[in-house]
């Protein structure tokens, strides 16, 4: 007879609405938090913000008014534009979805999700966020107060599958039983260099909570593909920079210092147009699958479905297809821009490269690492059309 596993969730989940007056009293009256807000909003009336902060009595009080309004305010200033597409393919009773999308900046991925699904009437997710980033203790407080809920890294091995487990039947209890939403990148972290792939570690921690075979687990969840395109990667000079200190000594670990400030930088810099679509939910195409495949080529098979939707959708910018061109050295996407969105795209690298400070900076090796990063995601796409 099998026993019944409970899971404790209160290390991971969100804060409750019990818990938010206590939270938003830790969050005003700490130093550190206003000091990074007056750094994104300079003009702050610390008073009235405070006020305003206190009369907010419920999560959802708090992610409409206010985590709505600073993720605008990002937007405004930071984008040249913010658009999603697919609308129409969001279920119509608002049945709960995993979203699944890759992954290009470290907050805002999961943030503009969240705010363009506010304004279409469908609801926001909760969203997984690695403790790794927990830099602060008052961000733990607001990204758990944001309905997000921590995924442990760093751990053991030994732990490892314990602390997957309680992730497992977290998002599976929110998405059956709370009827909310999640997000989650297709991997651990961004994918450096934009050639985004589902890790199957992702999609083995999803299905251990379940109690049928892979595929009927994973269906449950009803995973739904999001492509993001970024014009502009802020912190495609970091990601360069890493590639190269990781290349000159394997043993390279980035630090805290350096996760928070791909934080702000990825935040707080030009990212040029950006567009969400949401790609076609999967249940139809996993039911097509045997699910008398090894378990481990299933795995690889929902990988790749997901993949697909991903790069089929991706959207294109003309710096995509110069950065092509520049990194095969041909002519292949040249009706695709002119020479004056070549111009922009050359100045723009070159300026992304002249932020790179390193003591035996390698220029030729930084500038292909850039480039790869604007060129993966239309090889995949132009792969996945062969």
């Amino acid at each position: 007879m099998d026993t019944e596993v409970s899971y404790n969730f209160n290390d991971i989940r969100p804060l409750n609405n019990d818990e938010v007056r206590d939270a938003i009293e830790a969050l005003v009256t700490n130093e550190d938090f206003e000091r990074a807000f007056r750094y994104i909003k300079p003009d702050v009336n610390w008073k009235e913000f405070s006020e305003t902060m206190r009369s907010f009595k419920t999560k959802e009080d708090f992610k409409s008014k206010l985590a709505y309004e600073a993720v605008m305010m990002v937007a405004n200033k930071t984008t040249f534009s913010l658009t999603i597409s697919g609308r129409s393919r969001l279920p119509k009773d608002k049945k709960p979805c995993t979203f699944i999308s890759n992954h290009r900046d470290i907050v805002l991925d999961a943030s503009f999700l969240n705010v363009m699904l506010y304004d279409v009437g469908y609801g926001m997710t909760q969203v997984a966020i690695g403790d790794n980033l927990m830099i602060r203790p008052w961000i733990e407080t607001l990204v758990r107060l944001n309905n997000s809920f921590i995924v442990k890294r760093g751990v053991s091995v030994r732990q490892m599958l314990d602390v997957s487990r309680t992730l497992s039947a977290y998002i599976r209890h929110t998405i059956n039983e709370t009827k909310e939403s999640i997000w989650i990148a297709q991997r651990e972290g961004r994918a450096k260099d934009s050639n985004d792939r589902t890790q199957g570690s992702v999609l083995k921690m999803l299905n251990m909570s379940g109690d049928k075979d892979v595929v009927s687990n994973i269906m449950d969840l009803n995973i739904f593909p999001v492509a993001i395109s970024y014009e502009y990667d802020p912190c495609d000079f970091l990601k360069a920079k890493e590639f190269q200190m990781k290349r000159d000594d394997p043993n390279y670990v980035k630090s805290q210092r350096d996760d928070l400030l791909s934080m702000e930088t990825g935040i707080l810099n030009n990212k040029g147009r950006v567009h969400f679509t949401l790609t076609q939910p999967i249940n139809d195409q996993l039911a097509a699958l045997d699910k008398d495949m090894e378990k481990n080529e299933l795995i690889a098979a929902i990988a790749n479905i997901i993949d697909k939707e991903i790069y089929k959708h991706y959207r294109f910018y003309p710096c995509n297809y110069v950065a092509y061109d520049m990194l095969t050295g041909t002519k292949r996407f040249s009706s695709n821009y002119g020479l004056r969105d070549k111009k922009h795209f050359e100045e723009y690298l070159q300026g992304q490269l002249d932020k790179i400070v390193l003591p035996n900076k390698d220029e030729a090796f930084l500038r292909t690492k850039i480039l790869e990063m604007y060129t993966n995601p239309l090889k995949n796409h132009l792969a996945n059309q062969e």
